[in-house]
């Protein structure tokens, strides 16, 4: 878990981590993030003379961010937690936020990060899965039922592997970085290899890293094809463990996107800026608009 103090204006005033427990169980998970959140509240009095005005928090699976519901996260196991409620009594009826993880990551990079001055771009982190974020001026995009923006499950080869959601040859199942893991640890003989030291292996010239690299590569160009056709974005803000591999990823998948646009506009393909703070931040943002919406209502 990361947590931090976030001004007014988006800057990071203090960030701590801890340990999830989730081996502890669902309930454990919970505490820990009330706990979390009320030594976060008590450092801020003691270092900074008052309390935080609001909270916000960011938590990943299925999201019901209009009633404040945790749903479902299948690897923290809970269901349907009213975290909202639960921050709100801990924290002495503050007013509380509560987003999913990449949309809340997606929101950070669109105001303060990579995505500054654009008015629709696309977030994408490339980790064990892929998600996304639908940025539209200033605000993201949850769709009607919260579901917006998961271009990971865009079925890029039909035939492809099986995906966890039910289909097959889902772009995540193609082009995550635990896709890369995989297909490399089986192309290098090495159960103990991941998309990281793929990545060390394409630079140096490695053929058959080079082959898993571009077959990810040309996946992951055909999903943002997909979305760029649907969406129109002026910006791709790609983020996650994979584009830690820097212009060896992003030099190959700006060829492999302006080699399959026809009639489309060809996004900035950028790398995201705030790493794995972008989720605390956007957690800040979402707590101080809900100032800004109390304060104008």
């Amino acid at each position: 878990m990361k947590a931090a103090l976030v001004g007014a204006d988006g800057a990071l005033l203090h960030e701590a981590r801890r340990a999830t427990g989730r081996e502890r169980g669902a309930d454990a998970v919970v505490e820990s993030i009330l706990t979390f959140a009320a030594d976060l509240r008590a450092y801020g009095e003691e270092h900074f003379g008052e309390s935080a005005l609001a909270a916000g928090v960011a938590v990943p699976g299925i999201v019901d961010a209009e009633k404040g519901i945790a749903v479902y996260a299948a690897n923290l196991g809970w269901r349907d937690v009213p975290m909202r409620q639960l921050l709100g009594e801990r924290l002495g009826g503050v007013p509380v936020a509560l987003g999913h993880d990449v949309r809340t990551g997606g929101l950070a990079e669109g105001r303060i990060g990579a995505g500054q001055g654009a008015d629709r771009f696309l977030f994408i982190p490339l980790g064990t899965g892929i998600a996304g974020a639908i940025g539209i001026a200033g605000a993201i995009e949850e769709g009607a039922h919260g579901y917006a923006g998961e271009i990971g499950h865009i079925v890029i080869r039909p035939d492809g592997p099986d995906c966890g959601c039910g289909q097959r040859g889902c772009l995540e199942t193609l082009a995550s970085a635990s896709a890369v893991s995989r297909a490399w640890a089986a192309a290098s003989g090495d159960p103990k290899a991941d998309a990281a030291d793929c990545a060390k292996a394409v630079e140096s010239g490695d053929p058959k890293a080079v082959e898993v690299w571009q077959n990810a590569v040309d996946a992951l160009a055909a999903g943002l094809v997909t979305a760029l056709t649907l969406l129109d974005p002026r910006m791709l803000i790609i983020g996650g463990g994979l584009a830690e591999a820097g212009e060896t990823l992003f030099t190959p998948l700006r060829a492999a996107v302006e080699e399959r646009v026809t009639f489309q506009k060809l996004p900035h393909i950028v790398p995201a800026a705030l790493g794995d703070t972008a989720g605390c931040l956007g957690a800040g943002l979402l707590a101080w608009d809900l100032l800004s919406t109390e304060v104008s209502a």
